[in-house]
């Protein structure tokens, strides 16, 4: 059966009302979203249960969408699921076919998706609100045979499998705010105007997602390009692990279950470094500027406060620091002869230094609350740190010996937390909580800021399921234009 559009004007921007097409398979209604040359169709194969879209629609990007969608109303939690094949392999190669929940059939609507581009991409898409930009989470399967997107509250999920797998989570999530009832459904854009592209949906499902027991907790190793702001994960795995550091040789570094791990930045099998005695890692390390050496925060020893080493990258037996405890490590100096860190002392926390050597520790900071977070300036002339001296966490800076303290982030109510300043000491990204959470705790919605230092703008990066364990360790990509972060999903 085919089922063409009846009635449509070009460039119409919502579908024909249900009324007046029958119904496609498990749908209600189909037609075409936003402004098209040529309007879109679908088949519907009932012996096969299949669902053959062709579509016209420059994309679905951006603030707006341009695609032929095949939709029913539902409400609550729910899950989508197909395979994907496109019917050819010619035409753009991001035309894309779509599992899509959206708040309503105008062409600036919120929604999520998951999208699987012609190339083989395939990311989790999100618009937060009408009119506002679509943002991406990419998976790191590409081509999968059997795809899901998974709407639970206000989060969304991506599921993917390839031939012969079971469908695992993808990593990342996002929040899209949509209220009962909306659309959900399958749909096709040709990512070219001009064009009519044609992508085959089989065994598609719509089902309540139904949870069963409490939400498990799986973590995403993630990257971002700053210039685009698109995601991409790297690994993902159930329990928690945290804080990356990017190698010079594209290796990401992260801790888990009290050790640190390694794993290339296109993906893989993580590897454990030996640290010897040092079993119980904590979320504060980072790689000297030559390369060469780790400094950790391990609390294996003496009364499991943490305490500050000195390990060779590849691994190795460490090397104590710090003879008072705790202590948490935070930055090198560019030269590679100080550590800075935050510690615990009569009840305060404060900034310190210390040669990497070891030897006397040196007070920066002076105020009472938490000043947490110190990492040096790539040129060496500041120690950025996050600061509660003023009412809300914000980022502060100082000379190296802690002379000049000056407030760098607004008061915009805002908590700021772990400022990385960027290769070429143009840029500082942070760490943001919603406002009224205090202290830097796991499991919260936080942002991905970043500040140009020379004229105080900020942008958001990224909005994410994160916190503690997100970025509190430096990890801008050598050449400054991508960051490693962690997020998190808890997932029914």
């Amino acid at each position: 059966m085919r089922i063409g559009c009846v009635g449509w004007m070009v460039a119409a921007a919502i579908a024909v009302p249900p009324a007046m097409v029958a119904h496609p398979g498990i749908f209600e209604g189909h037609g075409d979203v936003g402004a098209v040359l040529h309007p879109g169709s679908v088949e519907y194969d009932a012996a096969r249960k299949t669902y053959r879209i062709t579509a016209s629609g420059e994309n679905v990007w951006g603030t707006a969408d341009a695609f032929h969608f095949v939709w029913k109303k539902a409400s609550g939690d729910l899950s989508v699921t197909a395979e994907i094949d496109f019917a050819t392999t010619t035409g753009n190669p991001h035309k894309k076919a779509v599992l899509m929940v959206r708040q309503s059939l105008e062409a600036e609507a919120a929604y999520a998706d998951a999208a699987v581009h012609a190339s083989g991409l395939t990311s989790l898409q999100s618009r937060e609100e009408k009119g506002a930009a679509t943002h991406e989470v990419q998976s790191n399967l590409a081509a999968p045979k059997r795809v899901r997107i998974t709407k639970t509250g206000d989060r969304f999920y991506l599921s993917v499998a390839g031939e012969g797998e079971e469908l695992r989570l993808a990593g990342g999530s996002m929040k899209v705010a949509l209220k009962d009832p909306f659309y959900v459904g399958i749909g096709v854009s040709a990512h070219d105007k001009d064009a009519l592209e044609t992508a085959v949906f089989r065994n598609v499902d719509v089902a309540p997602a139904a949870a069963s027991g409490p939400p498990k907790l799986h973590s995403t190793l993630e990257t971002i390009t700053v210039a685009s702001t698109d995601r991409r994960v790297v690994h993902v795995a159930a329990g928690r692990f945290e804080a990356p550091n990017w190698t010079r040789d594209n290796l990401l570094l992260f801790n888990g279950e009290g050790r640190l791990h390694r794993i290339p930045v296109e993906g893989g099998k993580p590897e454990t470094i030996d640290t010897g005695f040092a079993t119980r890692l904590n979320n504060d390390h980072a790689i000297s500027p030559d390369g060469t050496r780790m400094a950790i925060s391990d609390q294996s020893q003496e009364q499991r406060r943490s305490l500050i080493y000195v390990v060779p990258i590849g691994g190795g037996t460490p090397r104590r620091v710090t003879e008072r405890s705790p202590s948490y490590f935070h930055g090198w100096s560019p030269d590679g002869k100080t550590l800075a860190y935050c510690g615990e002392r009569n009840g305060n926390f404060d900034v310190y230094t210390i040669p990497a050597a070891g030897g006397e520790e040196t007070r920066l900071t002076t105020a009472e609350g938490l000043d947490d977070g110190p990492e040096y300036s790539p040129d060496g002339k500041f120690i950025y740190f996050n600061s509660i001296r003023s009412g809300l966490m914000q980022i502060w800076r100082m000379k190296p010996d802690g002379s000049e303290q000056e407030q760098v982030t607004p008061d915009d109510g805002y908590n700021n937390w772990f400022a990385h300043v960027s290769p070429d000491g143009q840029r500082m990204v942070f760490l943001t909580y919603e406002k009224g959470v205090s202290g830097h705790p796991e499991n919260k919605d936080v942002m991905l800021r970043i500040m140009t230092l020379a004229n105080g703008k900020i942008s958001v990066l990224a909005k994410l399921f994160g916190g503690q364990g997100t970025i509190n360790v430096p990890s801008w990509s050598p050449d400054g234009q991508r960051l490693a972060f962690v997020s998190y999903q808890l997932v029914p």
